[in-house]
């Protein structure tokens, strides 16, 4: 009978945790009326009949006060501000009903009135004294964990404070031992009682008299240009370091430990993340019939949620992707206008089918979002990246002209300035078919995007996979330079093209210079946490149709300005539609003849520009990068250039 009495000690103790507690604060509240009692007749116990009697009405009184504000639980280790104010809330009630039942109802007078005020006080001292010690003896005990990281953090504000308050509450392994900041007001300051010990250009000196593990960089407000200072700081000195998350999800309660991450996409920017007012685009939306292809992709998919915040009529997603198509929806059923969104699988290259869902749907807005993307892939399947690129495009707007549709808007890309792939003049063919079409009362506009960070095949996901496996990390060449933007830049872009491009408009976001992936891939090594020490990188040269950068405009295009400052706008020369028409023809006839060849030299006489024979170097072996010479790689499947979605 022992045995299971002591086995289920513990959950007989949760069991009554409140009777427990209840009976704890009653002792309290008995020791505060004992010591007001004996401050008040210098240590004498006189009118002894008197105290017994009042106290059984006092202990019930005051628990009942005690209960009513939540306060009879266990939960010490929480103990803040609030539990303070509960407990004089409490103690201020339970007194006036004390003193009222003792008064009206029982008709005692003959009660010190002092004893009133002392035990009230001492009640109140005790009642809060208990909890402080407990959260403090917890705090104690989970600072002094042997396993604990010892971090220090970046930053003194109010994440900070809740950085520091979760890892005492959860216990999550990571110990704050000190702060820096470069508000001079703040030093000396204590967070929860870790201490405020300098300014971030002072880290190194802090860290071996801490004995510091690791680094939070607890600033979610930090500009680019801060966190690079913040990042260069911590990589100097060689310290592992992690970032918090961003101020709206600390504000909202949602920060945990497990939250703490290696990178955000904007930290990867280089810039200042473009903001665009996009208020007009709900006027141009509400009320319409609105669709987008290649709508389970990464960027038509943000399309999608964000057309469904302006209220449209109606939304038309449609995609071959039966399964993507299906998550979306699933997804649009979450938001407040779900049930406006229409799911139609369907290949943008089937006439038949597109005039059967512009019959349905009318839609007056359409967003082209499905097209083949990646350019090593097409460059060996150059036939299927003209069918769907270019040929798709044709029947896409045939369609939507007949079906009266308004606004029309293509997503481009910059690897259609120059190109020398399969991919990029495909769509600098979009482009010219986009503005040399006649408008019959639609508005047809392009948007050239760099590389978007965080979309399905870009770098980044396949950069932090090989990462986290310990792989080495592949990336075609040393000196590869990329336009990055986010995928909320990109669907910013294409929404204000909706609104403010004219017929024939090519709009591209200012995008600050480009970016070398290997720079990136350094910094995104750096913000998981690891050092360039930790990983290989694997060079493997050029692939075909990739060149070492990207350029946004021709030389030969006048480059103008839009309503937004971030937006620029051009159209570029064009021999007109009856030219491109019938160049369109040729290029579908040298679609019949066997082998890639025959298409490449229609491609080019279309696009004067395109190269298609790779005149750039592979990466020799034993490259230098930095102190660090790399053997050049076998060829891998995760090779690292750009995606264009």
């Amino acid at each position: 009978m022992i045995e299971p009495l002591i086995r289920n000690t513990p959950q007989i103790v949760i069991r009554y945790r409140s009777w427990l507690n209840g009976v704890f604060q009653a002792g309290l509240i008995l020791i505060s009326l004992l010591l007001a009692w004996l401050l008040r007749f210098d240590f004498q116990l006189p009118y002894l009949l008197l105290l017994l009697s009042v106290a059984p009405i006092l202990i019930l009184v005051r628990l009942g006060a005690i209960t009513y504000f939540g306060l009879l639980h266990g939960w010490w280790r929480y103990t803040g501000i609030s539990d303070t104010v509960d407990i004089l809330k409490a103690v201020v009630t339970g007194s006036v009903i004390f003193w009222a039942l003792l008064r009206y109802l029982f008709g005692v007078t003959s009660f010190p009135r002092s004893i009133y005020f002392l035990e009230a006080l001492l009640t109140a001292s005790l009642l809060t004294g208990v909890r402080l010690c407990s959260r403090l003896l917890l705090d104690s005990v989970r600072r002094n964990v042997n396993d604990s990281k010892r971090v220090m953090l970046i930053g003194a504000g109010f994440a900070a404070q809740m950085i520091i308050r979760e890892t005492i509450r959860s216990g999550s392994g990571y110990n704050p031992v000190a702060c820096v900041d470069d508000d001079p007001s703040k030093l000396g300051l204590k967070l929860h009682g870790v201490p405020v010990v300098g300014r971030v250009g002072e880290l190194r000196s802090f860290l071996s008299s801490y004995a510091v593990d690791e680094v939070l960089i607890a600033v979610p407000s930090a500009t680019s240009a801060q966190m690079k200072q913040f990042v260069q700081v911590c990589d100097g000195v060689g310290i592992p370091f992690k970032t918090v998350p961003a101020l709206r999800d600390i504000i909202a309660g949602q920060v945990s430990l497990t939250q703490l991450h290696e990178v955000e996409l904007d930290d990867l920017l280089a810039r200042e993340p473009a903001q665009i007012d996009l208020e007009a685009v709900r006027e141009q939306v509400e009320g319409n019939s609105v669709m987008v292809t290649g709508a389970a992709g990464s960027i038509g998919s943000e399309i999608c949620r964000q057309i469904l915040n302006y209220d449209p009529a109606r939304l038309v997603c449609v995609d071959q992707n039966e399964t993507g198509l299906f998550h979306l929806r699933l997804e649009h059923c979450r938001h407040r206008n779900g049930a406006r969104g229409i799911y139609r699988v369907a290949d943008v290259r089937d006439r038949y089918r597109l005039h059967e869902i512009f019959g349905e749907h009318a839609p007056n807005v359409v967003f082209h979002a499905a097209a083949y993307k990646h350019v090593p892939m097409m460059e060996m399947n150059v036939r299927e990246a003209v069918e769907n690129n270019i040929f798709a495009l044709v029947g896409l707007l045939e369609q939507a002209q007949v079906a009266g549709c308004k606004s029309f808007v293509l997503i481009s890309s910059d690897k259609a300035v120059n190109p020398s792939s399969a991919m990029g003049v495909t769509k600098r063919i979009c482009e010219l078919i986009v503005s040399a079409r006649p408008s019959n009362g639609m508005r047809c506009v392009s948007v050239r995007f760099g590389n978007v960070l965080g979309s399905s095949g870009s770098v980044v996901p396949v950069l932090k996979e090989q990462i986290q496996n310990n792989r080495p990390l592949t990336i075609t060449h040393p000196e590869v330079k990329r336009f990055f933007m986010t995928i909320r830049e990109a669907v910013a872009l294409v929404l204000q093209a909706f609104v403010i491009g004219e017929h024939s408009d090519i709009l591209v976001l200012e995008m600050g210079e480009q970016v070398r992936i290997l720079d990136l891939a350094r910094t995104l090594v750096r913000l998981s946490g690891k050092s360039e020490k930790d990983v290989q990188f694997d060079f493997i040269g050029l692939r075909d149709g990739e060149k070492l950068e990207e350029e946004l405009f021709y030389a030969h295009e006048q480059i103008r300005t839009t309503l937004s400052h971030q937006i620029k706008r051009t159209r570029g020369a064009m021999d007109g539609w009856a030219k491109l028409e019938r160049q369109l023809r040729e290029l579908r006839t040298a679609m019949s003849i066997n082998g890639p060849e025959p298409i490449r030299r229609k491609l080019k006489e279309i696009v004067p520009q395109y190269m298609y024979t790779d005149s750039e170097e592979p990466i020799e072996a034993g490259v230098s990068v930095g102190a660090l010479v790399v053997p050049r790689a076998v060829v891998k499947t995760e090779v690292l250039d750009s995606a264009s979605d």
